[in-house]
């Protein structure tokens, strides 16, 4: 127990929720044409600060857009908001502990950074400036959802031939290759199915400006999603070692 709190007390790192925008491009220094995605990253509200002595875990809690209050439960806008009802009045009776809240709107997406955030209090609001500094991000969201496809534009199969017997089954898997002995298909065969709507994370995404008049952040390359599709950005935790020559196999005796 001692051991998994002391990895859930290591520090958090730098993130935000925010919605693509779309892609463009830009012009590097030397003229070369970059391509890039427009990310609106915050504000986000700190929701709740999660701690090892009461939650068993840190973290940090963080919304973001407002959502409307017609569209929100109670149980919701009690997350944000301290709500008069009769349980909440037994509770301070009783003397339980008043849990701090943030005060704001519901929030449309909410979600969790662990690690433990020096200066994180409930009701402060994080922006882009966060990520002053920082080179490289991870961007995690959930890919475009593509329904029900086949294996040639599922998993890039080059198909059947066009002739020579193949009558109406050009884009069809063929066989599984499968015979009396197993007599089934084995599990994670690559067949037709649904396509996308996972979640994904590109990786080491280098982070190209800031704005932080308009919440605006400018990353190298596409991320996973649709335009307004919600992201999770992260300064990322995958260092590239520099200068480090590749391990060379030794031959083995007798070999040419």
């Amino acid at each position: 127990m001692a051991a998994s709190t002391k990895v859930s007390e290591k520090a958090g790192r730098k993130g935000l929720l925010g919605r693509k925008v779309g892609m463009t491009q830009i012009f590097d220094a030397d003229g070369s044409v970059v391509p890039v995605t427009v990310i609106e990253a915050g504000p986000c509200p700190v929701l709740a600060v999660r701690t090892p002595d009461r939650d068993g875990y840190a973290a940090v809690q963080l919304g973001f857009l407002d959502k409307p209050r017609r569209l929100a439960s109670r149980a919701v806008r009690g997350q944000v908001a301290t709500l008069d009802g009769r349980r909440a009045k037994r509770r301070v009776e009783a003397g339980a502990a008043v849990v701090a809240k943030a005060n704001c709107e519901p929030k449309r997406l909410v979600r969790e950074l662990r690690g433990a955030y020096e200066g994180a209090e409930v009701g402060s609001v994080m922006t882009v400036a966060v990520f002053e500094g920082v080179g490289f991000v991870d961007v995690t969201g959930t890919t475009k959802g593509r329904g029900t496809a086949g294996v040639m534009k599922r998993h890039g199969f080059k198909g059947q031939r066009a002739s020579h017997g193949v009558k109406k089954v050009h884009r069809h898997q063929g066989g599984t290759s499968m015979n009396t002995s197993p007599a089934r298909v084995f599990k994670g065969k690559r067949m037709a199915g649904r396509y996308g709507n996972e979640r994904s994370t590109m990786r080491n995404v280098k982070l190209v400006s800031l704005d932080a008049e308009r919440n605006l952040i400018v990353i190298r390359g596409a991320v996973p999603g649709p335009i307004g599709g919600y992201v999770l950005v992260r300064e990322t935790n995958k260092i590239k070692k520099v200068g480090v020559a590749a391990p060379t196999g030794k031959k083995k005796a007798g070999a040419k």
